[in-house]
């Protein structure tokens, strides 16, 4: 008995030895694919405060591209990412509601809630429209309208599983968001000087036709640093309206996940339950500048996995269709945003 207890005794610390280093291996395993992310996420952030015409986000994807086009690229710890940087960009997307009490959209006032709903209304409805005329496929036409009327990049990963976009249909609906986003940085700021809008016009313009929120971030700035605040409002204002969006897409759009998907994404909850928060008024003043940090690590993090799946091979040549597409699309965002801008206010 003795023995066979022994044997019992050995055999069950054996099972217990291996999974605790099952468990410890998992762990690393998870562990390893966002060491990559967040250290380019971190060189971003660093490199931002040097180059603050960029912005962390962008130079985040700009780092991303950079290495999957190089030997880098191909190595297991770094090309391992897709599921990490998804789930980070998702935190972020969700952390940014921290960044938005309901008071600041109210304070817009009428007239700029009519300029930010309007707005998205025609971009998104107008994209569709010339994408499905333009005939290319149904998952390329809503990430691209999705991401050029609501939020850029981080709009598009939060769509991409909904609609279940191909890679290489992301990467092009990325790319176009950041090329077209990049250009209206200097585009807007100076076109409104052109004709002659004030820094409160010029900001809201900004706000409701530029792609991405760090875009906005850098062309506010150019305008004025008054201009800042009110610009980021009304753009945070488009990115409320990623919720909704998330969900009609959900239910509407041909081949999305249907019944077996949760009504609204988890993110898009969380980031529902940020804006609460911050509303409420019980985070501190110190608590929320952290936040604000993190937020921007997460999604510059998000960022660079996006620009991991930019390949330059599968880019080019550059489809003239998608072309057409993200300019009529970034025509419509500007157009509509000004034509209202200068009606209302």
């Amino acid at each position: 008995m003795t023995g066979v207890y022994w044997a019992a005794s050995t055999t069950g610390t054996v099972v217990v030895m291996q999974t605790m280093t099952a468990r410890r291996a998992t762990g690393a395993h998870l562990a390893v694919p966002l060491v990559a992310p967040l250290a380019a996420a971190a060189l971003a952030l660093a490199l931002g405060t040097v180059v603050p015409l960029l912005g962390p986000l962008l130079i985040a994807l700009v780092i991303g591209v950079a290495v999957v086009n190089s030997r880098l690229g191909s190595h297991p710890a770094i090309a391992d990412h897709g599921a990490a940087t998804r789930f980070l960009l998702r935190l972020g997307v969700a952390a940014l509601g921290l960044r938005l009490p309901f008071a600041d959209i109210v304070s817009i006032g009428p007239s700029g809630l009519v300029v930010i709903a309007a707005t998205v209304l025609a971009t998104f409805t107008g994209t569709q429209y010339v994408g499905r005329r333009l005939g290319l496929e149904c998952g390329l036409v809503t990430l691209v309208a999705t991401g050029f009327s609501i939020c850029g990049a981080a709009a598009i990963a939060a769509v991409e599983d909904t609609v279940r976009a191909r890679q290489q249909h992301v990467a092009l609906a990325v790319a176009m968001v950041t090329i077209y986003g990049s250009a209206m940085i200097v585009a807007v700021p100076w076109l409104a000087g052109v004709i002659g809008l004030s820094d409160g016009q010029a900001a809201i313009w900004a706000g409701a036709s530029i792609h991405e929120v760090a875009q906005v971030a850098a062309a506010s700035s150019l305008i004025g640093t008054s201009a800042v605040a009110l610009a980021m409002t009304v753009k945070l204002g488009r990115v409320a309206l990623l919720a909704p969006l998330s969900v009609v897409l959900a239910r509407t759009t041909p081949g999305a996940k249907g019944a077996t998907a949760p009504l609204v994404p988890w993110f898009i909850v969380a980031f529902v339950a940020a804006v609460a928060v911050r509303t409420s008024g019980l985070l501190p003043q110190g608590v929320l500048s952290v936040t604000d940090v993190m937020t921007t690590l997460l999604l510059a993090a998000g960022m660079y996995g996006l620009g991991m799946g930019i390949r330059a091979r599968d880019l080019w040549p550059m489809p003239l269709q998608v072309l057409t597409l993200a300019t009529i699309s970034t025509i419509i965002a500007a157009g509509t945003s000004l034509a209202l801008v200068l009606a209302l206010t």
